[in-house]
Protein backbone atom coordinates (compact mmCIF):
# COMPACT_ATOMS: atom_id res chain seq x y z
CA UNK A 1 0.00 0.00 0.00
CA UNK A 2 2.74 2.45 -0.93
CA UNK A 3 0.28 4.94 -2.29
CA UNK A 4 -0.44 6.21 1.25
CA UNK A 5 1.90 8.88 2.61
CA UNK A 6 1.43 7.70 6.17
CA UNK A 7 3.22 5.20 8.31
CA UNK A 8 0.01 3.78 9.76
CA UNK A 9 -1.46 2.31 6.59
CA UNK A 10 -2.33 -0.84 8.51
CA UNK A 11 -5.01 1.13 10.36
CA UNK A 12 -7.12 1.27 7.23
CA UNK A 13 -8.55 -2.20 6.98
CA UNK A 14 -11.59 -3.01 4.90
CA UNK A 15 -13.47 -4.02 8.01
CA UNK A 16 -12.84 -0.69 9.71
CA UNK A 17 -13.68 1.36 6.65
CA UNK A 18 -16.94 -0.49 6.11
CA UNK A 19 -18.22 1.14 9.29
CA UNK A 20 -17.45 4.68 8.12
CA UNK A 21 -20.55 6.62 7.24
CA UNK A 22 -20.90 8.02 3.73
CA UNK A 23 -18.96 11.26 3.35
CA UNK A 24 -17.67 13.33 0.45
CA UNK A 25 -15.44 10.68 -1.09
CA UNK A 26 -14.22 7.13 -0.65
CA UNK A 27 -10.82 6.14 -2.02
CA UNK A 28 -10.36 2.46 -2.77
CA UNK A 29 -7.12 0.69 -3.63
CA UNK A 30 -7.11 -1.11 -6.97
CA UNK A 31 -7.10 -4.51 -5.28
CA UNK A 32 -10.11 -3.50 -3.19
CA UNK A 33 -8.39 -4.31 0.10
CA UNK A 34 -8.20 -0.77 1.53
CA UNK A 35 -10.72 2.06 1.64
CA UNK A 36 -10.40 5.56 3.04
CA UNK A 37 -13.51 7.69 3.49
CA UNK A 38 -13.53 11.36 4.34
CA UNK A 39 -13.99 14.93 3.24
CA UNK A 40 -11.99 16.00 0.22
CA UNK A 41 -9.74 18.94 1.14
CA UNK A 42 -8.00 19.22 -2.19
CA UNK A 43 -6.75 17.48 -5.31
CA UNK A 44 -3.68 18.67 -7.20
CA UNK A 45 -4.00 16.45 -10.25
CA UNK A 46 -1.82 13.77 -8.64
CA UNK A 47 -2.64 13.53 -4.95
CA UNK A 48 -5.83 13.71 -2.86
CA UNK A 49 -5.87 15.49 0.50
CA UNK A 50 -8.60 13.96 2.66
CA UNK A 51 -9.83 14.81 6.15
CA UNK A 52 -10.55 11.42 7.75
CA UNK A 53 -11.30 10.15 11.23
CA UNK A 54 -7.55 9.43 11.44
CA UNK A 55 -6.57 12.99 10.56
CA UNK A 56 -5.55 14.63 7.30
CA UNK A 57 -4.08 12.17 4.79
CA UNK A 58 -2.35 12.65 1.42
CA UNK A 59 -3.07 9.81 -1.00
CA UNK A 60 -1.45 9.09 -4.36
CA UNK A 61 -4.25 9.21 -6.94
CA UNK A 62 -2.54 6.66 -9.19
CA UNK A 63 -3.12 3.90 -6.63
CA UNK A 64 -6.83 4.42 -5.93
CA UNK A 65 -10.21 4.98 -7.48
CA UNK A 66 -12.50 7.70 -6.17
CA UNK A 67 -16.20 7.40 -5.49
CA UNK A 68 -18.52 10.07 -4.15
CA UNK A 69 -20.08 13.43 -5.01
CA UNK A 70 -16.88 15.37 -4.36
CA UNK A 71 -14.63 13.29 -6.64
CA UNK A 72 -12.83 15.52 -9.14
CA UNK A 73 -13.03 15.09 -12.90
CA UNK A 74 -9.67 13.52 -13.72
CA UNK A 75 -10.02 14.02 -17.46
CA UNK A 76 -10.69 17.76 -17.40
CA UNK A 77 -8.78 18.59 -14.21
CA UNK A 78 -7.64 22.22 -14.02
CA UNK A 79 -5.05 23.09 -11.40
CA UNK A 80 -6.03 26.19 -9.42
CA UNK A 81 -3.81 28.30 -7.19
CA UNK A 82 -5.01 31.24 -5.11
CA UNK A 83 -2.63 33.98 -3.97
CA UNK A 84 -3.67 36.60 -1.42
CA UNK A 85 -1.99 39.65 0.03
CA UNK A 86 0.00 42.65 -1.15
CA UNK A 87 -1.70 44.68 -3.85
CA UNK A 88 1.54 45.71 -5.55
CA UNK A 89 2.61 42.09 -5.80
CA UNK A 90 -0.83 41.02 -7.03
CA UNK A 91 -1.09 43.74 -9.64
CA UNK A 92 2.50 44.03 -10.86
CA UNK A 93 5.10 41.52 -9.67
CA UNK A 94 3.23 38.21 -9.91
CA UNK A 95 1.52 38.97 -13.27
CA UNK A 96 4.95 39.72 -14.75
CA UNK A 97 6.20 36.38 -13.43
CA UNK A 98 3.15 34.51 -14.75
CA UNK A 99 3.66 35.92 -18.24
CA UNK A 100 7.36 35.07 -18.14
CA UNK A 101 6.63 31.55 -16.91
CA UNK A 102 4.08 30.98 -19.67
CA UNK A 103 6.56 32.12 -22.32
CA UNK A 104 9.30 29.86 -20.99
CA UNK A 105 7.01 26.82 -20.85
CA UNK A 106 5.48 27.41 -24.29
CA UNK A 107 2.06 28.20 -22.82
CA UNK A 108 -0.38 30.98 -23.50
CA UNK A 109 -1.52 33.15 -20.59
CA UNK A 110 -4.82 35.00 -20.59
CA UNK A 111 -5.75 37.70 -18.10
CA UNK A 112 -9.33 37.82 -16.89
CA UNK A 113 -10.92 40.32 -14.53
CA UNK A 114 -12.87 38.32 -11.97
CA UNK A 115 -13.90 41.37 -9.96
CA UNK A 116 -12.37 44.56 -8.60
CA UNK A 117 -10.44 42.66 -5.93
CA UNK A 118 -9.27 39.58 -7.85
CA UNK A 119 -7.14 39.11 -10.95
CA UNK A 120 -7.30 35.77 -12.77
CA UNK A 121 -4.79 34.30 -15.19
CA UNK A 122 -5.46 31.11 -17.13
CA UNK A 123 -2.68 29.01 -18.65
CA UNK A 124 -3.33 27.03 -21.84
CA UNK A 125 -1.29 24.48 -23.71
CA UNK A 126 -1.19 25.11 -27.43
CA UNK A 127 -3.96 23.24 -29.22
CA UNK A 128 -6.02 22.61 -26.09
CA UNK A 129 -9.20 24.48 -25.30
CA UNK A 130 -9.32 23.41 -21.65
CA UNK A 131 -6.94 25.44 -19.44
CA UNK A 132 -3.98 23.78 -17.79
CA UNK A 133 -4.26 25.99 -14.72
CA UNK A 134 -5.83 29.07 -13.17
CA UNK A 135 -4.01 31.50 -10.91
CA UNK A 136 -6.13 33.84 -8.77
CA UNK A 137 -4.59 36.96 -7.21
CA UNK A 138 -6.71 38.43 -4.43
CA UNK A 139 -5.78 42.10 -4.01
CA UNK A 140 -5.50 43.08 -0.37
CA UNK A 141 -2.60 43.60 1.99
CA UNK A 142 -0.04 41.49 3.77
CA UNK A 143 -2.14 41.02 6.91
CA UNK A 144 -5.22 39.90 4.97
CA UNK A 145 -3.04 37.48 3.00
CA UNK A 146 -1.87 35.71 6.15
CA UNK A 147 -5.44 35.68 7.48
CA UNK A 148 -6.70 34.07 4.26
CA UNK A 149 -4.00 31.38 4.38
CA UNK A 150 -4.75 30.57 8.02
CA UNK A 151 -8.48 30.38 7.29
CA UNK A 152 -7.94 28.10 4.28
CA UNK A 153 -9.04 30.77 1.78
CA UNK A 154 -5.66 31.04 0.02
CA UNK A 155 -2.78 28.81 -1.02
CA UNK A 156 0.06 31.35 -1.03
CA UNK A 157 0.60 34.68 0.75
CA UNK A 158 2.08 37.70 -1.04
CA UNK A 159 3.84 39.63 1.72
CA UNK A 160 5.88 42.82 2.00
CA UNK A 161 7.21 41.86 5.43
CA UNK A 162 8.12 38.80 7.43
CA UNK A 163 5.38 36.94 9.25
CA UNK A 164 4.54 38.24 12.74
CA UNK A 165 4.84 35.90 15.76
CA UNK A 166 1.07 35.84 16.36
CA UNK A 167 0.40 34.99 12.70
CA UNK A 168 2.99 32.24 12.92
CA UNK A 169 1.29 30.79 16.00
CA UNK A 170 -2.15 30.88 14.32
CA UNK A 171 -0.71 29.25 11.19
CA UNK A 172 0.80 26.38 13.17
CA UNK A 173 -2.46 25.89 15.08
CA UNK A 174 -4.36 25.80 11.78
CA UNK A 175 -2.05 23.09 10.43
CA UNK A 176 -0.39 25.29 7.82
CA UNK A 177 3.07 24.47 9.17
CA UNK A 178 6.07 26.45 10.33
CA UNK A 179 6.15 29.38 7.91
CA UNK A 180 9.62 30.41 9.10
CA UNK A 181 11.10 27.24 7.62
CA UNK A 182 13.38 27.84 4.64
CA UNK A 183 11.06 25.91 2.31
CA UNK A 184 7.96 27.77 3.47
CA UNK A 185 9.02 31.26 2.42
CA UNK A 186 11.03 32.78 -0.38
CA UNK A 187 11.98 36.23 -1.59
CA UNK A 188 10.90 36.81 -5.19
CA UNK A 189 11.84 40.47 -5.67
CA UNK A 190 13.33 43.41 -3.83
CA UNK A 191 12.06 46.90 -3.17
CA UNK A 192 12.81 49.71 -0.73
CA UNK A 193 10.99 52.24 1.40
CA UNK A 194 11.83 55.76 0.26
CA UNK A 195 10.81 59.14 1.69
CA UNK A 196 9.24 61.10 -1.19
CA UNK A 197 8.44 64.77 -1.75
CA UNK A 198 7.06 66.86 -4.60
CA UNK A 199 9.45 67.78 -7.39
CA UNK A 200 9.40 71.40 -6.22
CA UNK A 201 10.35 70.60 -2.65
CA UNK A 202 13.87 71.94 -1.97
CA UNK A 203 14.92 69.48 0.77
CA UNK A 204 18.17 67.83 -0.43
CA UNK A 205 17.99 64.82 1.93
CA UNK A 206 16.70 63.65 5.29
CA UNK A 207 18.22 61.56 8.05
CA UNK A 208 16.51 58.46 9.39
CA UNK A 209 16.47 60.05 12.84
CA UNK A 210 14.60 63.11 11.52
CA UNK A 211 12.28 60.92 9.46
CA UNK A 212 11.35 59.01 12.62
CA UNK A 213 10.65 62.33 14.39
CA UNK A 214 8.35 63.37 11.53
CA UNK A 215 6.50 60.05 11.77
CA UNK A 216 6.03 60.43 15.53
CA UNK A 217 4.91 64.07 15.28
CA UNK A 218 7.89 65.52 17.15
CA UNK A 219 8.81 67.44 13.99
CA UNK A 220 5.76 69.07 12.37
CA UNK A 221 7.26 72.00 10.46
CA UNK A 222 9.71 72.04 7.55
CA UNK A 223 11.70 74.79 9.28
CA UNK A 224 12.97 72.22 11.80
CA UNK A 225 14.59 70.42 8.87
CA UNK A 226 16.10 73.53 7.34
CA UNK A 227 13.18 74.18 5.02
CA UNK A 228 10.45 76.84 4.80
CA UNK A 229 8.14 77.77 7.68
CA UNK A 230 5.28 75.46 6.66
CA UNK A 231 3.49 72.52 8.30
CA UNK A 232 4.49 69.03 7.16
CA UNK A 233 1.68 66.95 5.62
CA UNK A 234 2.49 63.25 6.19
CA UNK A 235 1.18 60.54 3.83
CA UNK A 236 1.52 56.78 4.40
CA UNK A 237 0.06 53.53 3.00
CA UNK A 238 -2.96 51.95 4.70
CA UNK A 239 -2.27 50.69 8.20
CA UNK A 240 -2.65 46.97 7.43
CA UNK A 241 -0.35 47.00 4.41
CA UNK A 242 3.05 45.38 4.57
CA UNK A 243 4.69 48.66 3.59
CA UNK A 244 3.07 50.56 6.46
CA UNK A 245 3.97 47.85 8.95
CA UNK A 246 7.54 47.77 7.64
CA UNK A 247 7.73 51.56 8.06
CA UNK A 248 6.71 51.35 11.69
CA UNK A 249 8.91 48.33 12.33
CA UNK A 250 12.05 49.81 10.81
CA UNK A 251 11.68 53.46 11.82
CA UNK A 252 9.51 53.73 14.95
CA UNK A 253 9.86 50.46 16.83
CA UNK A 254 13.64 50.89 17.41
CA UNK A 255 13.00 54.33 18.97
CA UNK A 256 9.97 53.28 21.02
CA UNK A 257 7.93 56.13 19.50
CA UNK A 258 4.32 55.97 18.34
CA UNK A 259 3.02 57.05 14.96
CA UNK A 260 1.41 60.46 14.55
CA UNK A 261 -2.42 60.29 14.77
CA UNK A 262 -3.10 62.76 11.96
CA UNK A 263 -1.27 60.92 9.19
CA UNK A 264 -3.17 60.65 5.88
CA UNK A 265 -3.55 57.03 4.77
CA UNK A 266 -3.91 55.72 1.20
CA UNK A 267 -5.25 52.37 0.04
CA UNK A 268 -3.28 52.51 -3.19
CA UNK A 269 0.27 53.65 -3.76
CA UNK A 270 -0.76 55.64 -6.82
CA UNK A 271 -3.04 57.79 -4.64
CA UNK A 272 -0.23 58.45 -2.16
CA UNK A 273 2.17 59.45 -4.93
CA UNK A 274 -0.42 61.72 -6.53
CA UNK A 275 -1.16 63.48 -3.23
CA UNK A 276 2.51 64.10 -2.48
CA UNK A 277 3.24 65.25 -6.04
CA UNK A 278 0.52 67.92 -5.76
CA UNK A 279 1.60 69.32 -2.37
CA UNK A 280 5.02 71.01 -2.02
CA UNK A 281 4.77 70.68 1.77
CA UNK A 282 3.94 66.97 1.83
CA UNK A 283 6.20 64.04 2.57
CA UNK A 284 5.33 60.39 2.17
CA UNK A 285 6.99 57.00 2.36
CA UNK A 286 6.44 54.79 -0.64
CA UNK A 287 7.80 51.89 -2.63
CA UNK A 288 10.93 52.83 -4.58
CA UNK A 289 9.52 51.09 -7.63
CA UNK A 290 6.41 53.26 -7.58
CA UNK A 291 7.96 56.64 -6.76
CA UNK A 292 7.40 57.77 -10.36
CA UNK A 293 6.44 61.45 -10.49
CA UNK A 294 7.78 62.39 -7.04
CA UNK A 295 11.35 62.84 -5.84
CA UNK A 296 12.90 60.28 -3.53
CA UNK A 297 15.00 61.88 -0.80
CA UNK A 298 18.42 60.36 -0.09
CA UNK A 299 19.03 59.29 3.49
CA UNK A 300 21.78 61.27 5.21
CA UNK A 301 23.73 60.88 8.42
CA UNK A 302 25.53 63.38 10.57
CA UNK A 303 29.00 62.33 9.34
CA UNK A 304 28.43 63.16 5.70
CA UNK A 305 27.26 59.79 4.37
CA UNK A 306 24.33 59.98 1.98
CA UNK A 307 22.56 56.87 0.71
CA UNK A 308 20.22 56.75 -2.28
CA UNK A 309 17.94 53.85 -3.13
CA UNK A 310 19.30 52.35 -6.37
CA UNK A 311 19.25 48.86 -7.77
CA UNK A 312 22.78 48.22 -6.50
CA UNK A 313 22.27 49.69 -3.01
CA UNK A 314 19.02 47.78 -2.57
CA UNK A 315 20.61 44.49 -3.64
CA UNK A 316 23.55 44.96 -1.31
CA UNK A 317 21.37 46.40 1.49
CA UNK A 318 23.73 49.38 1.64
CA UNK A 319 20.47 51.33 1.55
CA UNK A 320 19.01 50.64 5.00
CA UNK A 321 15.26 50.57 4.26
CA UNK A 322 15.13 47.59 1.94
CA UNK A 323 11.80 45.79 1.59
CA UNK A 324 11.93 42.21 0.28
CA UNK A 325 8.81 40.76 -1.36
CA UNK A 326 7.93 37.32 0.02
CA UNK A 327 5.83 34.36 -0.97
CA UNK A 328 4.75 32.20 2.00
CA UNK A 329 3.74 28.61 1.24
CA UNK A 330 1.71 26.13 3.31
CA UNK A 331 3.12 22.79 4.38
CA UNK A 332 1.17 20.82 1.84
CA UNK A 333 1.63 19.61 -1.70
CA UNK A 334 0.69 22.10 -4.41
CA UNK A 335 -0.32 21.21 -7.99
CA UNK A 336 2.47 20.40 -10.42
CA UNK A 337 2.01 23.58 -12.46
CA UNK A 338 2.20 25.58 -9.22
CA UNK A 339 5.45 23.87 -8.23
CA UNK A 340 6.86 24.55 -11.68
CA UNK A 341 5.87 28.20 -11.42
CA UNK A 342 7.44 28.57 -7.98
CA UNK A 343 10.68 27.02 -9.27
CA UNK A 344 10.61 29.49 -12.16
CA UNK A 345 10.39 32.47 -9.77
CA UNK A 346 13.96 31.73 -8.65
CA UNK A 347 15.39 31.40 -12.15
CA UNK A 348 17.53 33.81 -14.15
CA UNK A 349 14.64 34.31 -16.58
CA UNK A 350 12.39 35.38 -13.70
CA UNK A 351 14.95 37.96 -12.57
CA UNK A 352 14.76 39.58 -16.01
CA UNK A 353 10.94 39.64 -15.80
CA UNK A 354 11.09 41.29 -12.37
CA UNK A 355 13.54 43.90 -13.57
CA UNK A 356 11.45 44.63 -16.66
CA UNK A 357 8.44 45.19 -14.39
CA UNK A 358 10.36 47.96 -12.59
CA UNK A 359 11.39 46.10 -9.44
CA UNK A 360 14.79 45.02 -8.19
CA UNK A 361 15.75 41.47 -9.10
CA UNK A 362 18.14 39.20 -7.21
CA UNK A 363 20.49 38.38 -10.08
CA UNK A 364 24.10 38.89 -8.96
CA UNK A 365 26.00 41.87 -10.32
CA UNK A 366 29.64 42.76 -9.89
CA UNK A 367 31.05 46.20 -9.11
CA UNK A 368 34.73 46.97 -9.45
CA UNK A 369 36.62 48.92 -6.83
CA UNK A 370 36.69 51.82 -9.28
CA UNK A 371 32.94 52.24 -8.65
CA UNK A 372 33.42 52.35 -4.88
CA UNK A 373 34.77 55.92 -4.76
CA UNK A 374 32.33 57.29 -2.19
CA UNK A 375 32.75 54.30 0.06
CA UNK A 376 36.53 54.58 -0.03
CA UNK A 377 36.32 58.31 0.64
CA UNK A 378 34.12 57.58 3.66
CA UNK A 379 36.63 54.98 4.82
CA UNK A 380 39.26 57.69 5.01
CA UNK A 381 36.99 60.47 6.33
CA UNK A 382 35.02 58.45 8.88
CA UNK A 383 37.23 55.53 9.81
CA UNK A 384 38.00 55.21 13.51
CA UNK A 385 41.21 56.63 14.90
CA UNK A 386 42.44 53.09 15.57
CA UNK A 387 42.28 52.21 11.87
CA UNK A 388 45.74 53.06 10.61
CA UNK A 389 47.09 53.76 7.17
CA UNK A 390 48.54 50.25 6.98
CA UNK A 391 45.09 48.70 7.29
CA UNK A 392 43.59 51.03 4.70
CA UNK A 393 46.40 50.18 2.31
CA UNK A 394 45.84 46.46 2.94
CA UNK A 395 42.15 46.98 2.18
CA UNK A 396 42.95 48.60 -1.18
CA UNK A 397 45.56 45.99 -2.05
CA UNK A 398 43.14 43.17 -1.24
CA UNK A 399 40.12 44.59 -3.06
CA UNK A 400 41.77 46.09 -6.14
CA UNK A 401 42.02 42.81 -8.12
CA UNK A 402 38.49 41.79 -7.08
CA UNK A 403 34.93 42.91 -7.85
CA UNK A 404 32.19 43.27 -5.28
CA UNK A 405 29.22 40.93 -5.72
CA UNK A 406 25.81 42.49 -5.16
CA UNK A 407 24.79 39.73 -2.72
CA UNK A 408 25.76 40.96 0.75
CA UNK A 409 24.80 39.63 4.16
CA UNK A 410 23.50 41.78 6.99
CA UNK A 411 22.10 40.73 10.32
CA UNK A 412 18.96 41.14 12.38
CA UNK A 413 19.15 43.76 15.11
CA UNK A 414 20.98 42.44 18.17
CA UNK A 415 21.50 39.04 16.54
CA UNK A 416 24.03 37.03 14.56
CA UNK A 417 21.18 35.67 12.41
CA UNK A 418 21.17 37.00 8.83
CA UNK A 419 18.12 39.09 7.99
CA UNK A 420 15.46 37.90 5.54
CA UNK A 421 17.02 39.32 2.39
CA UNK A 422 20.43 37.98 3.41
CA UNK A 423 19.07 34.48 4.04
CA UNK A 424 17.71 34.57 0.50
CA UNK A 425 21.11 35.78 -0.74
CA UNK A 426 22.85 32.84 0.95
CA UNK A 427 20.48 30.36 -0.73
CA UNK A 428 20.88 32.04 -4.12
CA UNK A 429 24.66 32.09 -3.88
CA UNK A 430 24.75 28.41 -2.91
CA UNK A 431 22.52 27.46 -5.84
CA UNK A 432 24.59 29.48 -8.31
CA UNK A 433 27.86 27.98 -7.10
CA UNK A 434 26.41 24.49 -7.26
CA UNK A 435 24.93 24.99 -10.74
CA UNK A 436 28.08 26.65 -12.06
CA UNK A 437 26.16 29.72 -13.24
CA UNK A 438 28.41 32.13 -11.34
CA UNK A 439 31.44 32.62 -13.55
CA UNK A 440 34.11 33.14 -10.89
CA UNK A 441 37.31 31.41 -9.77
CA UNK A 442 37.52 32.88 -6.31
CA UNK A 443 35.13 34.20 -3.64
CA UNK A 444 36.29 36.18 -0.63
CA UNK A 445 33.83 36.69 2.25
CA UNK A 446 34.92 39.94 3.88
CA UNK A 447 33.59 41.00 7.28
CA UNK A 448 33.03 44.59 8.38
CA UNK A 449 31.85 45.97 11.71
CA UNK A 450 30.55 49.11 13.34
CA UNK A 451 32.91 51.38 15.27
CA UNK A 452 31.72 50.58 18.79
CA UNK A 453 34.50 49.14 20.90
CA UNK A 454 38.16 48.48 20.19
CA UNK A 455 39.19 48.17 16.54
CA UNK A 456 41.09 44.90 17.11
CA UNK A 457 38.08 43.26 18.75
CA UNK A 458 35.75 44.53 16.02
CA UNK A 459 38.00 43.03 13.37
CA UNK A 460 37.89 39.63 15.11
CA UNK A 461 34.08 39.80 15.33
CA UNK A 462 33.92 40.73 11.64
CA UNK A 463 36.17 37.80 10.73
CA UNK A 464 33.94 35.43 12.72
CA UNK A 465 30.89 36.74 10.82
CA UNK A 466 32.67 36.18 7.51
CA UNK A 467 33.45 32.58 8.46
CA UNK A 468 29.84 32.05 9.59
CA UNK A 469 28.47 33.27 6.26
CA UNK A 470 30.92 31.15 4.27
CA UNK A 471 29.90 28.10 6.29
CA UNK A 472 26.20 28.91 5.79
CA UNK A 473 26.72 29.02 2.02
CA UNK A 474 28.52 25.68 2.09
CA UNK A 475 25.76 24.18 4.26
CA UNK A 476 23.14 25.35 1.75
CA UNK A 477 24.89 23.53 -1.11
CA UNK A 478 23.07 20.22 -1.59
CA UNK A 479 25.78 18.41 -3.58
CA UNK A 480 29.12 20.15 -4.14
CA UNK A 481 30.71 23.17 -5.73
CA UNK A 482 33.45 22.87 -8.36
CA UNK A 483 36.97 22.29 -6.98
CA UNK A 484 38.20 25.10 -9.21
CA UNK A 485 36.43 27.73 -7.05
CA UNK A 486 38.39 29.02 -4.05
CA UNK A 487 36.55 30.25 -0.96
CA UNK A 488 38.42 32.58 1.38
CA UNK A 489 37.59 34.83 4.33
CA UNK A 490 39.03 38.15 5.45
CA UNK A 491 37.99 41.09 7.61
CA UNK A 492 38.60 44.81 7.88
CA UNK A 493 36.41 45.56 10.87
CA UNK A 494 35.45 49.22 11.09
CA UNK A 495 37.77 50.29 8.25
CA UNK A 496 35.05 51.07 5.68
CA UNK A 497 31.84 52.34 7.34
CA UNK A 498 28.71 52.67 5.21
CA UNK A 499 26.96 55.02 7.64
CA UNK A 500 27.44 56.91 10.87
CA UNK A 501 27.77 54.94 14.09
CA UNK A 502 25.62 57.48 15.96
CA UNK A 503 22.38 55.50 15.42
CA UNK A 504 21.14 51.92 15.60
CA UNK A 505 20.43 51.81 11.87
CA UNK A 506 23.89 53.18 11.06
CA UNK A 507 25.57 50.51 13.15
CA UNK A 508 23.35 47.83 11.57
CA UNK A 509 24.32 48.93 8.05
CA UNK A 510 28.00 48.83 9.00
CA UNK A 511 27.81 45.27 10.38
CA UNK A 512 27.97 43.23 7.21
CA UNK A 513 29.72 40.57 5.19
CA UNK A 514 30.49 41.48 1.60
CA UNK A 515 31.30 38.97 -1.12
CA UNK A 516 34.13 39.88 -3.48
CA UNK A 517 34.98 37.73 -6.50
CA UNK A 518 37.54 37.22 -9.19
Amino acid sequence: MTFFRVAAAALFSATLCSTVQAQDITLTSHDGQVEVAGTLLGFDGEFYRVDTQFGELTVDGSGVTCDGPACPNLTDFVAELRFSGSSVMAEQVLPALVMGFAEQEGLSAESLTSDANTLTYTLHQNGRDAPLGRFFFDIGNTSSGFADLIEGQADIVMALREIHPQELEFAQTAGVGDLTHARRSRVVALDALVPVVAAGNTMPHISLADLALVLSGEITNWSALGGPDAPIALHLPEAESGLAQAIEGQLLTPTGAALLDTVTRHNRSSDLIRSVANDPFAIGIASQAEAGTVRALPLAGGCGHTLMATRQTIKTEDYPLTSPMFLYLPQRRLPRVARQFLAYTQSAEAQLAIRTAGFVDQAPETMSIALQGNRLANAIASGGAEVGLDELQRLITTLRPLSRLSLSVRFEAGSSRPDAQSRSNIQQLAQQLEAGTLDVRKLVFIGFSDGDGAAAANKQIALLRAKTVRNAVLAAVETAIPDSIELEVDAFGEAMPMACDDSDWGRKVNRRVEVWVR
